[in-house]
């Protein structure tokens, strides 16, 4: 059985319809929204925590100037703030503020709300396979990290 579930699935085209759902999620950000680069950066130190300025860079495929800037810019925004390592004095780590939280909070609830519009045009039963599908493909992004 495992081999038909594998069969039946189809890498390219689950990453097209991945590709197409985030352009209509990103449809929905607020306006005068952050940058895309900017928001995962947040949405990372959210998840992982204070991150050293080189591993934000190859964490967001930028480079370490470029993250340099994009850093200042958060924290004259007050969504980000440096801190010195508590394990290491030497070591600056960057990390979210509540600011940051918060505009992500409201990020994740204007776009859930534009997606809860669409999804409302979708069957029931199109609506369950989703909601079955939710588990597989949240496994699926943390295996991907």
């Amino acid at each position: 059985m495992q081999a038909a579930t594998n069969a039946q699935l189809d890498p390219a085209r689950l990453a097209s319809a991945v590709e197409r759902l985030f352009s209509l999620l990103r449809h929905g950000n607020p306006p005068n929204d952050i940058s895309l680069t900017a928001a995962s950066t947040l949405r990372r130190l959210e998840r992982e925590g204070p991150r050293r300025l080189t591993e934000l860079a190859a964490a967001e495929g930028v480079t370490q100037p470029a993250m340099t800037q994009l850093v200042q810019r958060l924290e004259r925004e007050g969504l980000a703030a440096r801190a010195a390592d508590p394990d290491d004095g030497r070591v600056v780590l960057v990390c979210v503020t509540d600011d940051g939280r918060e505009l992500l909070a409201r990020r994740r609830a204007v776009r859930a709300q534009h997606l809860a519009a669409i999804l409302g045009n979708l069957a029931d039963d199109d609506q369950a396979l989703i909601a079955a599908a939710l588990p597989a493909l949240e496994k699926l992004e943390r295996l991907g990290r």
